[in-house]
C-alpha cells in the first residue's frame, strides 16, 4: 500500500520540481535582460540624501527614493535654479532615469553646461527640456546661450557659428527663440503625435545619448529630438550635469532611478 502511494505522489513532485525549476530558469533570464539593458551604467543618486550633489536644500531634498525640487509660495525664484552632479564633466555618455512634474511645473536635465559665478547654483549649456503641459518636453534647449537647438519632432544640424564670440553676438543670432543657425535636416513626426506618447501627472522614462556631436533625446523610448551641432564656438565636448527648476509659480518635479554610462 505505501508503495502505491509513493508512486502515485512521484508524478506531483516531479511537476512541482518542474515548476519551481522552470520559475527559476524565467526569473534568471529576466534578471539577464535587465542587467544588459543596464550594463555599463552606475547611479548617481543614492535615494536617501543629496551626498554627490551640489544643491540649495530650499528648493532641492532626498524622500523616499526620489530626487525633489520644489518651488512653494514662500520660495518664489528669480532665478532658475540647479542641483548640480559633482561626480565629473562627463563627455560622451548616456543618462536615463524617470519624471514626474506639476502641470504647472518647468524642469531640464542639463548637460556638458559650466556653472556661473555670479548666479548661485545656475547653469549655461545643452538642456533636455521638460514642462509640466508637454509643451517642450523632449525638445534641445541651449539654457543662456542659444536657446532651441530643436523642437520636439525635429532632426537638426547646428551649423557653423561665424559671428562675435560675445554674448551681445550671440543673443543677436536668436529669433523668437530659437537659434538662427538652426537648419531642419528630417522629421521624427509632428510635435502634437509626440506629445500623446508623454503622460501628465504622472511619471515617464527619459534616456539621453550624447555623443560626439550628436544628442539624442528619448522620452519613454521614443526619440524627441536630434541635434547635430557643428558649431565649434558655442558647442561643448563635455561639462556639468544637472537638474533645474524654473522661474515661475510653485511647482514640483521628482526624479529617480538616475543612471549614467559614460562612453
Amino acid at each position: 500500500m505505501l508503495t502505491k502511494i509513493r508512486l502515485k505522489l512521484l508524478p506531483v513532485g516531479l511537476t512541482l520540481a518542474a515548476l519551481l525549476i522552470s520559475g527559476v530558469a524565467t526569473t534568471t533570464l529576466a534578471q539577464g535582460k535587465k542587467s544588459k539593458k543596464d550594463k555599463g551604467f552606475v547611479s548617481i543618486f543614492n535615494g536617501k540624501n543629496l551626498d554627490g550633489w551640489d544643491a540649495d536644500p530650499t528648493y532641492w531634498r532626498a524622500e523616499n527614493g526620489v530626487l525633489i525640487g520644489e518651488i512653494t509660495p514662500t520660495t518664489l525664484l528669480k532665478t532658475n535654479n540647479f542641483i548640480i552632479w559633482k561626480g565629473g564633466q562627463p563627455a560622451d555618455f548616456e543618462l536615463k532615469g524617470e519624471f514626474n512634474i506639476t502641470e504647472t511645473g518647468n524642469s531640464g536635465i542639463n548637460y556638458r553646461s559650466e556653472q556661473l559665478t555670479d548666479i548661485p547654483f545656475a547653469l549655461r549649456g545643452y538642456q533636455a527640456d521638460i514642462d509640466g503641459k508637454n509643451n517642450y518636453t523632449g525638445q534641445n534647449y541651449e539654457e543662456r546661450k542659444r536657446t532651441t537647438l530643436a523642437y520636439r519632432g525635429q532632426k537638426t544640424t547646428i551649423k557653423p557659428y561665424t559671428g562675435p564670440a560675445t554674448p551681445e553676438g550671440i543673443r543677436s543670432n536668436v529669433s523668437r527663440n530659437a537659434w538662427n543657425g538652426l537648419n531642419v535636416t528630417g522629421s521624427l513626426g509632428s510635435s502634437d503625435s509626440l506629445k500623446t506618447l508623454i503622460k501628465s501627472g504622472d511619471w515617464n522614462s527619459f534616456h539621453l545619448i550624447i555623443k560626439g556631436n550628436k544628442l539624442q533625446h528619448y522620452i519613454n523610448g521614443v526619440l524627441m529630438s536630434e541635434v547635430t551641432d557643428e558649431d565649434t564656438v558655442n558647442g561643448a565636448a563635455k561639462g556639468l550635469l544637472g537638474v533645474q527648476v524654473h522661474v515661475g509659480p510653485p511647482m514640483k518635479v521628482q526624479y529617480r532611478n538616475l543612471m549614467i554610462k559614460q562612453l
